[in-house]
């Protein structure tokens, strides 16, 4: 007898078989009529607040966290009936959070399969001089802010954390850039074929190469049970990349010669590379979208893949899409502002202001030691400024290992929200009042052919 099965003999002893199924078929389908109905309320809520922030001129991503936000006990939660409670209960909450990890393993994958290494090709001396400086001085900050908060936030559920896991956690929130709505931005603003919108690319490109190397460590650190288990974590990681790089990726590009035979197949073939990727990255003791990300890393993207781009990446890009909304309101509803206390305000503050210093600083001054002008060195501090989806990814796992309460979890994302909010208001007045520096012609940016196609990774 295995103690799995002794509980549901005891169960048939004290209720007749008929009450036993009729029971739980009673609490699958309030399970699953309670998940549809937040789903629903998920979607049409993103999508008002998606209009509304378009309708700002904001990015999508500013709407769906605002959304997030307002659903959960930060707003939602003002009103009398415990609605955040009523709306996605306790019990439907797991199963949301599934469909926003697919939502987000979906999402990774499009991201690795959208990264355009051309973007670092052909930026010479100077992108590597910047980048390098620009991710130095956030990090850092970022490392001696987590020794500014560690006293206040050392203890999460009764658990002592590790300062070094704290403070690399802390480092890598602060040096994200968010690619996706960044490339978004410049699109919009018409800096597409010049060359800061080029320069901005490659700096978030590598910026977001940094910042999942970065959270692998702190992910192994976190959950490996000493140096061996740390060791054992980064090992089979690395044996898992190298496997993606020599077996998997020559394979893929054979197979995508066969594209038009399995046209009806692709996008599937290619969400079970994606989920499988992600299983074995989870199974290593990595994040999911580690997995997935690597596994968009390694797809075809030579033009003669026209039919796997139609065939697979779109239809996934539009099923990511669909459910990421979910997985804004399951962030939202671990952001509560109303049990912010005054020192947790200050430290939001404190947050804001060493995220926006380190990027603006950063980047500003390195780019000025590189020879650029003083406008377009600030303009590409504002650029790299953007955090977005990315950052909330990164955020959510901090909070998935343990390394965040409720309260700095609040503060990150607020910082998050802000530093996206302000890019597109302060790079259309410093694109008022530019000069040509910001404006000079370059080739196309990485993601423009894609843009003219109809993908759109703005968040």
């Amino acid at each position: 007898m295995t103690p799995r099965t002794l509980p549901r003999r005891q169960a048939r002893r004290a209720h007749p078989p008929g009450a036993l199924v009729s029971l739980a078929a009673t609490d699958l389908d309030w399970v699953t009529t309670t998940t549809i109905g937040g789903i629903a309320l998920v979607l049409a809520v993103g999508t008002l607040f998606v209009a509304l922030a378009r309708r700002l001129r904001q990015p999508a991503v500013i709407g769906e966290i605002a959304a997030g936000i307002c659903l959960g006990p930060s707003l939602l939660g003002l009103l009398p009936g415990d609605l955040p409670e009523q709306f996605f209960p306790g019990g439907v909450r797991g199963y949301l959070s599934v469909v926003a990890q697919i939502a987000l393993v979906l999402f990774m994958f499009i991201i690795g399969w959208e990264f355009d290494f051309d973007t670092l090709r052909g930026r010479g001396r100077t992108t590597g001089v910047v980048w390098f400086s620009a991710a130095a001085l956030p990090l850092s900050l970022g490392v001696g802010l987590a020794g500014l908060l560690f006293g206040s936030y050392d203890t999460v559920d009764g658990h002592r954390l590790d300062f070094a896991d704290f403070a690399l956690f802390m480092g890598t929130a602060m040096s994200i850039a968010a690619f996706p709505v960044l490339a978004r931005i410049i699109w919009d603003s018409g800096l597409h074929q010049t060359r800061l919108g080029a320069q901005a690319l490659a700096l978030a490109a590598l910026d977001d190469l940094l910042a999942w190397c970065l959270l692998a460590v702190v992910t192994a650190l976190a959950t490996a049970s000493g140096a061996g288990g740390f060791l054992d974590v980064i090992g089979w990681g690395a044996v898992f990349i190298a496997v993606m790089l020599a077996v998997v990726r020559p394979c893929l590009a054979r197979l995508a010669r066969l594209a038009p035979r399995a046209g009806h197949h692709l996008a599937t073939l290619a969400a079970a590379g994606a989920l499988g990727s992600a299983y074995l990255t989870s199974e290593i003791g990595l994040h999911p979208i580690f997995g997935a990300f690597v596994f968009g890393l390694v797809m075809p993207r030579h033009t003669e893949t026209e039919l796997l781009h139609q065939a697979a990446r779109v239809p996934l890009e539009h099923a990511g899409r669909l459910l990421l909304p979910v997985f804004f309101v399951v962030t939202g509803l671990s952001v509560d502002l109303t049990s912010m206390t005054a020192t947790g305000a200050v430290h939001m503050l404190l947050i804001i202001a060493t995220a926006c210093l380190g990027k603006l600083g950063g980047v500003l001054l390195s780019a000025r030691m590189s020879g650029m002008g003083w406008h377009e060195s600030a303009t590409l501090g504002l650029l790299m400024n953007t955090r977005g989806l990315t950052e909330l990814v990164i955020l959510n796992i901090g909070l998935d290992l343990g390394l965040l309460d409720t309260e700095l979890f609040t503060a990150m994302v607020m910082m998050a929200l802000v530093t996206t909010a302000m890019t597109s208001p302060l790079l259309t007045v410093m694109l008022r009042h530019g000069r040509s520096d910001v404006t000079t012609r370059d080739r196309p940016v990485a993601g423009g052919e894609r843009r003219e196609r109809g993908v759109r990774l703005d968040r």
